[in-house]
């Protein structure tokens, strides 16, 4: 290892980057984009998609609430990865890091980064049917903030915090323009589009609802680098996904104030579309911008978190390469592992089907969400006198909603996207060999350790 590289990163964080983290990496694309696929799955019905709005605010919630007890229990780097490893074991940890690293953190990461690239091609004045550029400007932005994370972790937090602020410009803008110049459209009825089965249709707009929510437990993945995560990385759970469901559930207000759903299942670009209706046709330029600043600090977000995953799946010596992908370079950043973030996502980035990617990813999640918020109710069983800087409200009600909401999901998206469920599903299996094979290394290494010995 070289001068200056460590396996230890620097606390450095405070409350507020922990809070613009989550907030940075919920309010990314999905409220810019999944409105068109909500809306698309109910015909043109408001009411069920803003239900799936409500719904989905209503999970998210329950289940920030369940895991900042657990956050706050296991303040270590590592987040759901950390907490599935104590709680559960070794072969359950790694399987939830592998999906992370191979399949969650960056194939999000390359849904956003193809977002920003089609959003900043368009804006360039490159046909919407042109590939190269915006896979190009995706894989481009990605690297780029790979770089700079490296600089250090108050750099991207930098980032991060001036993304925050920039993004809700442009959402603040539309909101309070739309119910001064909108025609005051239905936003409850009808409720369902006509020949459509209702939970077929309410499952496929959950799911993509549950996208844009999205985020919010990557913050754990920086509680190594937090200087009191103990109190300030729980307090940053429950405040951030709390603003974010009220942004998200008045913006989708305000646009069906301006453009009725029947028409907002029709575009792909919702926010540039009710700005250029609001402002004209530079107003839509402006919002673009808007866009691209809320999805580079998405974006920033899920390359900061995605690498401390595949740095803490690393740190097990349980995966090829992993002692390059453990080392921390002098600016007590993992370099390598961001690297490795980068190199993956960009592989996912060709494929250039950002509702694939985000429908896969969030499946895949929740599988794990579940097994974490019920780890709530396994600690307190099992370690009743533990030190919790923060306990859930409305033992044990909250964890059984998250609970049951999960799993009401992961089921759904059995029944309704077989193949891209399966997809995930492999992907996850892949894992287990891995996990073997390290498994039988390590018990073979001992054994000659122990022939040695004796």
């Amino acid at each position: 290892m070289s001068d200056g590289e460590t396996n230890q990163l620097k606390k450095t964080l405070g409350f507020t980057v922990a809070l613009t983290t989550i907030i940075g990496m919920v309010v990314g694309s999905g409220i810019f984009f999944k409105p068109y696929a909500i809306f698309n799955a109910t015909g043109g019905a408001p009411g069920l998609g803003m239900l799936a709005w409500v719904v989905a605010a209503i999970l998210s919630l329950a289940g920030a609430l369940t895991a900042a007890e657990v956050a706050g229990m296991i303040p270590k780097t590592g987040g759901m990865v950390t907490y599935i490893h104590d709680i559960y074991g070794p072969k359950l940890g790694f399987m939830t890091g592998w999906v992370d690293s191979t399949l969650y953190q960056t194939g999000s990461t390359a849904a956003i980064a193809v977002v920003f690239g089609v959003q900043g091609a368009s804006l360039l004045g490159f046909p919407s049917d042109n590939y190269w550029p915006k896979v190009l400007l995706a894989i481009g932005t990605t690297g780029f903030l790979a770089f700079m994370n490296n600089l250090g972790s108050r750099t991207s937090g930098i980032i991060q915090n001036i993304a925050t602020v920039g993004k809700l410009v442009p959402l603040v803008t539309i909101i309070a323009v739309s119910f001064v110049k909108g025609t005051g459209n239905d936003v409850l009825t009808p409720l369902l589009g006509p020949d459509l089965n209702p939970g077929k249709a309410f499952s496929l707009a959950l799911l993509a609802a549950l996208f844009a929510f999205d985020g919010w437990m990557g913050v754990g993945m920086i509680a190594g680098e937090m200087k009191n995560p103990g109190k300030d990385l729980p307090k940053a759970l429950i405040l951030g996904i709390s603003v974010v469901a009220f942004i998200y559930i008045v913006m989708n207000v305000a646009y069906l104030w301006v453009m009725p759903a029947d028409q907002l299942m029709l575009t792909e670009t919702p926010a540039a579309d009710v700005s250029k209706i609001l402002f004209g046709q530079k107003g839509g330029q402006f919002v673009s911008i808007g866009i691209l600043i809320s999805v580079f600090g998405g974006l920033n977000g899920y390359v900061f978190t995605a690498a401390r995953s595949t740095f803490t799946l690393a740190q097990s010596d349980r995966i090829p390469f992993s002692h390059v992908l453990k080392k921390v370079n002098k600016n007590g950043v993992p370099s390598n592992a961001t690297w490795f973030v980068f190199i993956v996502s960009s592989l996912y980035c060709l494929t250039g089907k950002y509702d694939l990617l985000t429908d896969l990813s969030t499946f895949m999640i929740w599988n794990f969400y579940i097994l974490t918020f019920y780890g709530v109710i396994k600690l307190r069983k099992t370690q009743p006198d533990a030190v919790r800087p923060y306990k859930v409200p409305l033992y044990p009600f909250i964890p059984i909603v998250a609970i049951l909401g999960g799993a009401a999901v992961v089921i759904s998206t059995i029944i309704t996207q077989f193949t891209y469920a399966m997809a995930g599903i492999i992907i996850m299996l892949l894992g287990l060999p891995v996990y073997n094979y390290y498994e039988k290394k390590d018990k073979h290494n001992k054994d000659d350790k122990a022939g040695d010995i004796a």
